[in-house]
């Protein structure tokens, strides 16, 4: 394998050894392990040895499926999204918003649609904050506003304009039927149906099914996705807003 072109590895070096999980909707027995088996070779991995299965009900079977596959993995064709913004200490995010915006930056944040899962919010948002960094609270220069779970588009627009918001930010887990994408399609649009365009709050989603490069398509202005820290979006929430400030000005 080169630099740039690498393949899975289970017991040897490039040996293309994976494991995957999947669900059919059939009842556990022979004919279902060998159907898994089947769906295994036709993704590619041969040969696919069957490692574990589970009835989830009566006509449902949960599979785990280890096998080789010969598929490469071009690094230098990989497209994410890199942090374009420096990494500050609570000390530091206070002092930029003290000196740069000269008043507290306003954050409002919630759960939006039928999604009761604040996990994410909250480990961004409180005070305990997450992986070890204080939540946003802790910054004596930010006001944060949790609006909690199940909060309506229109009354998150709302209550935005109502605080003056800065920055909105949005969490969704809850991704069946891709509801997550639904729902921060539509919160983009009211605000920018509620909002001119120098005036409109930053919005931000995060969650662990959003793909990070779906901005323009979800029209918010950054996604976060699993593992973000509260550092990190506190350091983005100063980058974007003393930016747009100095373009504004």
């Amino acid at each position: 394998m080169s630099k740039n072109i690498v393949r899975p590895y289970g017991d040897t070096t490039g040996d293309g050894m994976t494991q995957i999980s999947f669900t059919l909707p059939i009842p556990h027995d022979k004919r279902a392990e060998g159907a898994a088996l089947q769906l295994a070779a036709k993704m590619g991995l041969e040969p696919a040895m069957l490692v574990h299965a589970k009835p989830m009900g009566d006509n449902f079977t949960f599979f785990v499926v280890y096998g080789s596959v010969r598929h490469l993995v071009e690094l230098d064709k990989v497209v994410v999204v890199e942090r374009d913004f420096p990494l500050l200490g609570a000390k530091e995010v206070n002092t930029v918003v003290k000196k740069r915006l000269r008043r507290k930056l306003v954050v409002v944040g919630a759960c939006i649609g039928t999604d009761a899962h604040t996990v994410g919010i909250d480990a961004i948002l409180n005070i305990k904050g997450y992986a070890g960094q204080k939540g946003l609270e802790y910054y004596r220069e930010l006001r944060v506003v949790n609006l909690g779970a199940q909060v309506a588009v229109p009354e998150l627009v709302e209550r935005a304009r109502a605080e003056k918001a800065d920055a909105v930010l949005v969490s969704q887990v809850v991704t069946q039927k891709d509801a997550h994408l639904h729902n921060t399609k539509e919160m983009s649009a009211a605000f920018r149906e509620a909002f001119p365009a120098a005036k409109r709050p930053l919005l931000i989603v995060g969650g662990p099914r959003f793909d990070e490069l779906a901005t323009g398509e979800l029209g918010v202005d950054r996604i976060f996705g699993r593992g973000t820290t509260p550092g990190e979006v506190a350091s983005y929430l100063v980058h974007a807003l003393v930016e747009k400030k100095a373009v504004a000005a």
